[in-house]
């Protein structure tokens, strides 16, 4: 299991929240990925073996035809092209009509059998959200390892060449997350910074900037603790919790899946082994999705990372 919360974040109860109807089904596919970012919640590398089973890919699929609700697949990893079925997967939620995001590190489109990955996106209509934490070089490599922000660069050209960023109904959205303990930025005056310099720098598109606040658990948490800063950033997400991202919180419309087949209330629930309160434990026990709207979030001090600022969820500022 991640590493968990220290005092005084611990001892303090977030608000409780209760679900609206979910629309989106989050699945994570694995933890190997071919990165090994400081960030990382999901302590994903590429020595992790992690994969969901064929199983849960079934299971996947036949509860998005069984649940029309479930308008959205959002795929995650590690890298999740890395697993065997992931075409699979994006192939069956495509034919029975829903949208799919593809959490994508941008880097997987140069890794060797994945050479037509992009073309594949593009021809599926896959909407593509990729980590891309700063504008500038040092950063990135800083956070994601040395030459990541090279070839993130490259994969943007690369998406760019298929229509993606472009207004061609193939959607391209980056993501922004700290480099260090601090919350992100406002968001739309960062989306016109990062549009701006990758315009003029690199010649490149793309539709929206998302940025999320970084999880005080797992590998960042470990990082902090390494530089003495657990307790400072533990209590900035404190003092900067705002009511006004409750409503919007990504778990009130979320049913995330794991690897296993477990159903979790948010990705980082996931991560800290917190399930689902109630008896419907897997995607095997979903049924047709009816009777979630009302039921209790199962929350935990991390959940503080999610309200604090501007908020921070999967489709980036609340507020």
């Amino acid at each position: 299991m991640p590493a968990l919360l220290d005092p005084p974040l611990a001892s303090r109860d977030f608000p409780a929240v209760t679900r609206a109807a979910p629309a989106w089904l989050q699945v994570n596919l694995g933890r190997r990925c071919n990165q090994a970012c400081r960030h990382c919640h999901v302590d994903a590398s590429p020595t992790r073996t992690e994969m969901a089973s064929d199983a849960v890919i079934d299971g996947v699929l036949a509860a998005l035809e069984a649940n029309p609700a479930f308008t959205l697949l959002d795929i995650t990893g590690g890298a999740p092209e890395l697993h065997p079925r992931f075409r699979d997967l994006v192939r069956g939620a495509r034919a029975l009509g829903r949208e799919v995001i593809d959490r994508c590190n941008l880097t997987i489109l140069f890794e060797p059998g994945h050479e037509d990955l992009a073309e594949f996106l593009a021809e599926q209509r896959v909407h593509v959200v990729s980590s891309l934490p700063c504008y500038q070089e040092d950063n990135v490599d800083k956070q994601r390892g040395r030459g990541v922000f090279e070839r993130s660069i490259q994969g943007i050209r690369r998406l760019n060449s298929l229509g993606y960023g472009r207004g061609q109904g193939h959607v391209l959205d980056l993501v922004y997350n700290p480099v260090g303990a601090h919350l992100p930025p406002d968001q739309p005056g960062l989306e016109a910074d990062y549009k701006r310099r990758l315009r003029d720098d690199h010649g490149l598109v793309f539709d929206a900037l998302l940025t999320i606040t970084n999880m005080p658990i797992a590998r960042f948490l470990a990082d902090l603790r390494r530089q003495g800063r657990a307790d400072e950033y533990q209590q900035l997400l404190l003092d900067s919790f705002n009511p006004a991202t409750l409503d919007g919180l990504m778990c009130r419309h979320l049913i995330s899946v794991g690897w296993q087949g477990r159903l979790f209330d948010c990705d980082f629930n996931q991560m800290l082994d917190i399930p689902v309160p109630g008896t419907r434990r897997t995607i095997f026990e979903l049924g047709d999705g009816t009777g979630w709207a009302g039921l209790p979030i199962a929350t935990a001090p991390h959940c503080f990372g999610c309200t604090a600022g501007a908020g921070s969820s999967c489709g980036g500022a609340l507020d």
